[in-house]
């Protein structure tokens, strides 16, 4: 039963993502220097945007941070430990898309880490592969559809999910079927699994970005516009493989729960944050 609401949450935020593109308010033509910036903004969407912003705001003050605040009473030697654990369960998705990308070495690469990490580093609680030189690197669908030409489309901010865009949204919901970890964990009635999992992932990531988090609200002026900038500029950067892309009119935090995620919420990638 868990299992079949876990996923029609996820299909609704789809929805949503394709019902707010379709909602998309017209593009002021009569007036070509705010054409320009709506287009470079690229968030028509922006006051149903706004609102769904201070929703996940309050959910992440009333649940999401108190949680986050006891579990860092934890030694950071532990949750280091948590966290690359449950990175290590990402690396079959990572490898998909590092073969759907065409990037044997990356695919290599990943594969290498994962074998040093589940043997050596004891089920991946410890990242011998990054100790030995073996950096980690990140990989989603939502990057393997931009990687094959597919526009990212306009801003969205999702409910609990946080900030997305359509192509990220297609590409969560494909990795999320395509984990065999979930798969495994559906076909044997297990739906803990991968519950506990999203849970442990999204304390994990608020954890390590507590103090940019709390830098970053007290520090922005427009608050919401300062996650929607560093979302696009990381998510970037994510898809050039860590290179700084050109400056582009468009580009593109995917959020909060991954339902709950929040891997590349604001500033610092998944990977970045790995050590």
């Amino acid at each position: 039963m868990s299992g079949k609401f876990y996923t029609i949450c996820r299909m609704a935020l789809l929805g949503y993502a394709i019902f707010a593109v379709t909602a998309c308010s017209s593009i002021p033509e009569n007036d070509p220097e705010a054409a320009a910036e709506y287009r470079k903004i690229n968030d028509p969407v922006e006051k149903a945007n706004r609102y769904i912003f201070k929703f996940n705001q309050g959910v992440d003050n009333v649940v999401l941070k108190p949680i986050t605040g006891i579990y860092r009473i934890f030694p950071k030697i532990i949750r280091n430990s948590v966290h690359n654990f449950f990175h290590n369960l990402k690396t079959p998705v990572i490898l998909a898309n590092d073969i759907l990308q065409g990037e044997p070495v990356r695919a290599g690469n990943t594969l290498t880490r994962f074998v040093i990490n589940t043997t050596i580093g004891i089920g991946g609680v410890r990242d011998q592969a990054s100790s030995w030189g073996i950096a980690p690197h990140s990989e989603d669908f939502g990057q393997t559809l931009a990687v094959w030409g597919f526009g990212e489309g306009p801003y969205l901010m999702l409910p609990i999910l946080g900030p997305s865009n359509p192509r990220d949204a297609i590409g969560k919901v494909v990795d999320y079927f395509v984990d065999p970890i979930t798969w495994w964990a559906r076909n044997n009635d297990e739906d803990w699994i991968p519950i506990t999992r999203t849970v442990m992932n999204t304390i994990d990531t608020r954890d390590r970005l507590w103090d940019v988090i709390e830098d970053l609200e007290k520090s922005s002026i427009d608050y919401y516009a300062a996650v929607r900038s560093l979302y696009r500029q990381q998510r970037n950067r994510e898809i050039a493989n860590g290179q700084r892309p050109k400056e582009k009119k468009s580009s593109d935090l995917s959020g909060y729960f991954d339902l709950v995620k929040m891997d590349d919420l604001f500033v610092k990638s998944d990977v970045e944050l790995v050590k």
